[in-house]
């Protein structure tokens, strides 16, 4: 895995790359595929979700094919062109902050062949909302300035306090436990509806796990996990 980083930029700072590092990847990091390989939200995202699951400017033509509408084939982007995709969100992050008067740090990276955007700093819960769906719509916006910019789609993840790796243990133990209650009594277990990115950390637990299995069903904003024995 190769990491691009900036050090942490306080809003209204210009862009200024300071550094590149390398680094390996880490096994629990599970959102850093947060899609890609979602057996049930399909594409293969980060996010290689569902069509129902994919953003029309975020995810939509990342389906493996490498093809765009018109039939050519498109080039893989290169970490420069993903860190570029990272500076695009983050100006777009960072002039909205300016606009709400929020104060934080803005870090861009390339992580895992994705880019990613972290703020970080304090009173920023409002940003992040009700399980994470702020923060999730800010993606979305963030995703579509890069597609405005560049017009090419993009896997960006925003990630602000902190929340999605707080998130991502939450679900580790969600998943564990539902696991569990599969193995002890033999019946499915059919958990709360959840996010694209919920859902994806539920299903890396579950499929590094013997003898159970998981898929989603539903549509959103009730799409929901199952998580069954693998002989069913």
């Amino acid at each position: 895995m190769t990491a691009l980083a900036t050090a942490p930029r306080a809003f209204g700072e210009e862009d200024t790359v300071t550094d590149t590092t390398h680094s390996s990847d880490e096994p629990e990091d599970l959102d850093a595929n947060a899609a890609d390989n979602d057996p049930d939200e399909g594409d293969g995202d980060d996010d290689g979700e569902r069509a129902d699951d994919i953003s029309a400017a975020g995810d939509g033509s990342d389906d493996g094919s490498g093809d765009d509408e018109s039939g050519e084939d498109r080039a893989e982007p290169t970490d420069s062109d993903l860190f570029r995709q990272s500076e695009i969100a983050a100006d777009y992050i960072e002039g909205l902050l300016d606009i709400l008067d929020f104060d934080g740090d803005i870090d861009e990276l390339v992580q895992n062949g994705r880019p990613m955007v972290e703020v970080v700093g304090g009173r920023l819960n409002n940003l992040v909302g009700t399980r994470g769906a702020t923060l999730e719509a800010l993606q979305e916006l963030s995703r579509l300035a890069v597609f405005r910019q560049t017009g090419e789609p993009s896997r960006l993840l925003l990630d602000v306090g902190g929340f999605r790796a707080s998130r991502r243990k939450e679900l580790v133990a969600v998943a564990k436990n539902a696991a569990e209650k599969v193995k002890q009594y033999g019946e499915s277990v059919r958990l709360e509806p959840m996010s694209a990115f919920e859902r994806k950390c539920v299903h890396d637990v579950i499929n590094a796990m013997a003898g159970v299995e998981s898929e989603s069903e539903g549509v959103e904003p009730s799409r929901r996990i199952i998580v069954r024995s693998a002989e069913d």
